[in-house]
């Protein structure tokens, strides 16, 4: 029998470093969202809108990089690309410092945010772990009045991001 359990684990040893050489790398461990202004999922969060699964889980909202929907391509957050829900907009100057809360930190390449599809700011991070909050001051330039911004989280060693929009009114 002892031989046996011997076997067995130097088997087990064996096989160990293979099986993580082999084995799919899963979801990257970081978690955010701008929580001021508030985004979307911030305002599911605290009631401000009623939603679904994103009510419980506002960190969540992770998908390839790339993407352009404020549900990062989930379909379980999908009513976050919803314009129509009765999302508060926030009066905003024309710089703005938007706040991260991250509930999980992750090493960061890149954060980047877009108002109609056109990148109006981004901060290289250079894969730097951040802190549990991250501000960005933003410049809007000559964008005035109600406007969706996607803020997006480029984490630096997978091939995923964090989503979040912002419904502000610049210089309201």
């Amino acid at each position: 029998m002892r031989t046996i359990r011997k076997t067995a684990a130097l088997v087990g040893a064996a096989l160990a470093p293979v099986l993580a050489l082999t084995l799919p790398a899963g979801p990257a461990s970081a978690h955010g969202y701008i929580s001021d202004p508030p985004s979307r999922q911030a305002q599911c969060a605290a009631g401000t809108v009623s939603c679904g699964d994103i009510t419980y889980e506002p960190q969540s909202v992770e998908g390839p990089k790339g993407l352009t929907s404020c549900s990062g391509g989930n379909s379980r957050f999908a009513e976050l690309d919803d314009d129509s829900k009765g999302w508060t907009v926030t009066p905003v100057p024309k710089n703005t410092t938007f706040s991260w809360k991250l509930t999980a930190r992750h090493a960061t390449s890149t954060w980047e945010y877009y108002v109609g599809g056109k990148r109006i700011a981004l901060f290289d991070d250079g894969g730097a772990k951040p802190g549990e909050v991250v501000n960005h001051q933003v410049d809007f330039g000559g964008l005035t009045g109600k406007q969706k911004v996607l803020a997006v989280w480029n984490v630096a060693d997978t091939s995923n991001a964090f989503y979040a929009c912002i419904d502000v009114n610049v210089g309201g």
